[in-house]
C-alpha cells in the first residue's frame, strides 16, 4: 500500500477536504427550503424524506469541519502566540462582526416576514433588528451571526485550547502528544476517539444550554472535542495512516449504523433523555459520526493530497463563499419558492442561481479590493499567499514543501 510520507510538509488534502465540506454545506442548505423542519424561509410544500437527508448531513457535516479546522491549528501553532491570536482575530472575528451587522439582519428579516412576525420593508425592519437577542424570546439581534456561529465558536474554542495546544506541540507536553498518537495508531484504537463524544451525547441534557442541539443539530461541547481530535490526528503520521488504512471499514460501519439509526427513528422517533434507549441511540449516533469523519479523512488522505491549478482559486474563495452563501440562498429562495413551477425545478434554480451570484460577488466585489478582503478575513493582495490555509479564515498557514511519496 502506498502511504504518503511527510504528511506535515504539504497538505493539499486538507485544502480539498475543506472546499468539499463547504460545498456540502451549500448543497445541504439548498434543500432546507423543502424539508419539513423549521427554517428561515420555506417552500409551500415540504417533503418528509428530506428530514432524513438533513439528519444524515448533520450527523457528520459540521463535526468534520471542526476536525479539519483542528488539523489546521496544528500547523498554525508554529507562530508566536501574539501572531496566532492576531491571525484569528483577522480571519474569524472580523468577518463575524461584519456578518452580525450586515448579512445576519437580512436573514432575520426574511425569517420574520415569511413567518408573519413582521410586515414592512427591510429598511423598516432595521431599527427592530436590535430588539432582543435572536433566537431567545423572539428577539432579532443575531449575536452569533446566524450561520456564522461556526466562526464565533471556532474563535472562542481556539483561544480556549491555545495554552494546551502550545504546550502539547512546542512545550514539555510533546511527549504526551506523541504518546497519545502512538496509542491511537495501534490497530483499531483510532475508533475510540468517538468515546468522549459518545459520553457527552449521552450525558448532556438537551433541555439545558450545554446540551441543546441548536448549533448544526449538535450541542456546543462536542465540537470542542472534534477540534482537538483534528489537532491530534494531524500531529501523528501513523494515526493518519491508520485512518487511511481503515477507510473502507469506517465506511461500512458508518453505513450500517446509520441505516440502523434511520430505521429506529422512523419507527420510534427520538427517544426520551435519561432512558436506556436514549443512551443506546446517541451512543450509536456518536460512533457513526466519527466513522463518517474517518471515512472522509481516509479517502482524502489517500486521493486528495495533490495540487491542482484550480485549488489556489477555490481555496482562497472558500471563506467568502461560506460567509455569503446562506444570505444569498435565502434572498434567491424567498422569490423562487413563490413561483408556480415544479418544486424540483425550484430547487435547481435556487442552487444554480445562488452559486452563480455568490461567485460573482466574490470575484467582482470581494476578491479584487483589499478593504473587502479584510472584511472577509482574507489577506491583502499585496501579501497574497499561494497556500490555501494562508488565505482563508479556516486554515492557518501550512508550510509548503514538495511532498514525498513512497
Amino acid at each position: 500500500m502506498e502511504i504518503p510520507r511527510e504528511f506535515s510538509q504539504r497538505r493539499f488534502d486538507l485544502d480539498w477536504l475543506r472546499v468539499i465540506a463547504i460545498l456540502f454545506v451549500f448543497v445541504f442548505h439548498t434543500t432546507r427550503f423543502f424539508d419539513p423542519l423549521d427554517w428561515h424561509v420555506k417552500n409551500g410544500t415540504t417533503y418528509e424524506l428530506l428530514a432524513f437527508t438533513a439528519a444524515f448531513f448533520t450527523l457528520w457535516g459540521m463535526p468534520l469541519i471542526f476536525v479539519i479546522s483542528g488539523a489546521s491549528l496544528y500547523f498554525a501553532l508554529r507562530h508566536s502566540r501574539s501572531k496566532f491570536v492576531g491571525d484569528k482575530v483577522r480571519r474569524l472575528l472580523v468577518p463575524l462582526v461584519v456578518g452580525v451587522f450586515t448579512f445576519s439582519a437580512i436573514q432575520v428579516y426574511l425569517e420574520r416576514i415569511t413567518h408573519r412576525q413582521f410586515s414592512g420593508s427591510f429598511f423598516d425592519f432595521i431599527p427592530h433588528y436590535f430588539d432582543g437577542w435572536y433566537p431567545f424570546d423572539g428577539g432579532n439581534f443575531a449575536w452569533m451571526g446566524m450561520h456564522l456561529w461556526f466562526l464565533e465558536l471556532l474563535f472562542l474554542y481556539t483561544l480556549l485550547l491555545m495554552p494546551l495546544l502550545y504546550w502539547l506541540k512546542n512545550g514539555s507536553g510533546q511527549n504526551a502528544l506523541r504518546s497519545l498518537g502512538d496509542l491511537l495508531a495501534r490497530p483499531f484504537v483510532v475508533f475510540s476517539v468517538s468515546i468522549p463524544v459518545v459520553l457527552l451525547l449521552v450525558v448532556l441534557d438537551p433541555n439545558t444550554i450545554w446540551g441543546a442541539r441548536a448549533f448544526g443539530a449538535w450541542s456546543l461541547v462536542p465540537y470542542l472535542l472534534f477540534l482537538f481530535a483534528g489537532f491530534v490526528v494531524m500531529s501523528h503520521e501513523r494515526v493518519q495512516q491508520r485512518i487511511m488504512q481503515y477507510r473502507w471499514l469506517s465506511f461500512a460501519l458508518a453505513g450500517i449504523i446509520t441505516i440502523a439509526l434511520v430505521g429506529f427513528y422512523a419507527q420510534n422517533g427520538e427517544p426520551i433523555y435519561g432512558t436506556w434507549m436514549y443512551s443506546v441511540f446517541f451512543a450509536l449516533f456518536g460512533l457513526a459520526s466519527w466513522c463518517w469523519i474517518q471515512t472522509v479523512l481516509g479517502f482524502g488522505f489517500k486521493y486528495l493530497n495533490a495540487p491542482r491549478p484550480i485549488l489556489a482559486y477555490v481555496g482562497e474563495a472558500v471563506l467568502a463563499f461560506y460567509i455569503l452563501h446562506q444570505t444569498v440562498l435565502l434572498v434567491v429562495g424567498y422569490f423562487v419558492v413563490r413561483w408556480q413551477i415544479p418544486d424540483l425545478l425550484k430547487w435547481g434554480i435556487i442552487a444554480v442561481v445562488s452559486f452563480a451570484v455568490i461567485m460573482l460577488l466574490y470575484e467582482f466585489v470581494v476578491r479584487r479590493f483589499n478593504v473587502m478582503r479584510f472584511l472577509f478575513g482574507m489577506k491583502p493582495l499585496t501579501k497574497r499567499a499561494h497556500s490555501f490555509q494562508d488565505v482563508t479564515g479556516f486554515g492557518d498557514g501550512i508550510p509548503r514543501k514538495k511532498p514525498v511519496t513512497s
